[in-house]
């Protein structure tokens, strides 16, 4: 009987296609459980089975998982995605396998108990407000102090995120996403946030243990788009120090600790300043940097560590590697781009990625959306993989109309 590792619901930032490969090279057989199969027919091309079925029902992804064990081992269960890990947790402890502890999941997802919970824990933290409507939102602004952030309740990839500098730009987007088209999983509610100022940290953890911390980069305000990331940081002893014992201070406050997680923070006048707790690896392609930074290969490790094996986070590569995405500069439709073999034969340059094809409709969002791409390089310091990154970038073309 087949090994299967059974994969609940979507990806973020093509995460999934790792899982699934790293899968296979396991010899696990990777099946994935979605509401809309249509979105991983690339899945199908790599011998991986993709099933309709709905995933914001337990008791369905529970019945469909006991039909899959009449014709596989099921050796374990996870997801790519937070939305969908503390369904993974549920069917874990369901079918007796190793997962994570679902109800600390769901709390950490709720970003507003997550901020409750870290906050009564002493973690730092901006202030923030959780706000029913436009009204609440403005009052709110005013006590915390414009500029501010706000943003759902709930949510990834920077999805309904917006600074907002006046009090009508905080009503105005609160209206948004309240009654605009912004989807919501629960009840709508809206954050209100102090904008912490300072550079953007991410600390990525396996169990108890900070693997890595890394450099993060926003494009400009008001919205929240990654432009870029580099692992590892450079940090002083003392402030890696910090961020980890802050990150292990966030895992104890939010009952995490089983698996991975991401936190991010805004170093400001305070020191490190928790941004967003995350129950999951970050998206692609922060796992590919950090294995070409330090040799780990994280999402091989998670899966090892859901199907009960020994997993093996030794360092064996010491590089510096960063990414620069590709950004959309206009709506409308992308007639072409090109450049991706030019860039690939840069040296030191691990990977090129195109998300889109000519002809695509390209409609900016404000959050990781409007990513068309990435550039990956590393060598063995900084100025050498950003002039390696540049070159490459300077190769690569498109044109929006």
């Amino acid at each position: 009987m087949a090994r299967a590792l059974i994969l609940i619901g979507g990806t973020i930032m093509g995460s999934g296609l790792l899982y699934v490969q790293a899968a296979q090279r396991l010899g696990l057989h990777p099946i994935t459980l979605s509401d809309d199969p249509s979105r991983y027919d690339h899945f199908a091309a790599r011998e991986a089975k993709t099933i309709r079925v709905d995933t914001d029902d337990l008791d369905a992804l529970i019945r469909e998982c006991s039909r899959l064990r009449a014709t596989y081992d099921i050796a374990g269960i996870t997801s790519a995605r937070d939305s969908f890990y503390a369904a993974a947790g549920k069917l874990c402890r369901h079918f007796r396998l190793p997962g994570p502890n679902p109800e600390a999941i769901e709390q950490c997802c709720d970003k507003y108990t997550q901020r409750e919970l870290l906050a009564a824990a002493g973690v730092p933290i901006p202030a923030y407000r959780l706000a029913a409507n436009a009204a609440d939102a403005e009052g709110f602004a005013a006590e915390i102090g414009l500029p501010v952030i706000v943003k759902p309740a709930e949510g990834s990839g920077s999805v309904g995120v917006r600074l907002c500098r006046t009090a009508d730009e905080v009503s105005a987007h609160t209206t948004h996403l309240l009654h605009g088209q912004h989807i919501w999983r629960s009840a709508p509610r809206i954050l209100v946030e102090e904008f912490a100022q300072g550079p953007l940290y991410g600390a990525n953890i396996m169990g108890n243990e900070v693997i890595v911390i890394g450099t993060l980069d926003f494009g400009p305000p008001p919205y929240f788009v990654y432009h870029g990331s580099t692992y590892p940081a450079l940090l002083s002893d003392e402030d890696h120090e910090r961020i980890t014992d802050v990150s292990l201070s966030c895992l104890r406050a939010l009952g995490l600790g089983w698996g991975p997680t991401g936190i991010e923070f805004r170093w400001t006048k305070r020191g490190p300043v928790v941004i967003e707790v995350n129950p999951r690896l970050p998206g692609s392609p922060d796992p590919q940097l950090i294995k070409l930074a330090y040799g780990v290969d994280l999402i091989t490790e998670h899966i090892k560590l859901a199907i009960g094996d020994e997993w093996n986070l030794d360092r064996t590569e010491s590089q510096i590697a960063t990414v620069r995405y590709l950004v959309a500069d206009r709506d409308g439709t992308l007639d072409w781009i090109d450049g991706e073999s030019q860039a690939a034969a840069v040296s030191g340059v691990a990977e090129v990625k195109f998300y889109v094809q000519p002809k695509t409709t390209i409609v900016r969002k404000g959050d990781f959306r409007d990513c068309i791409g990435h550039v990956i390089a590393a060598s063995p310091t900084l100025e050498e993989s950003k002039a390696m990154l540049q070159r490459a970038v300077d190769l690569i073309h498109w044109s929006i109309t």
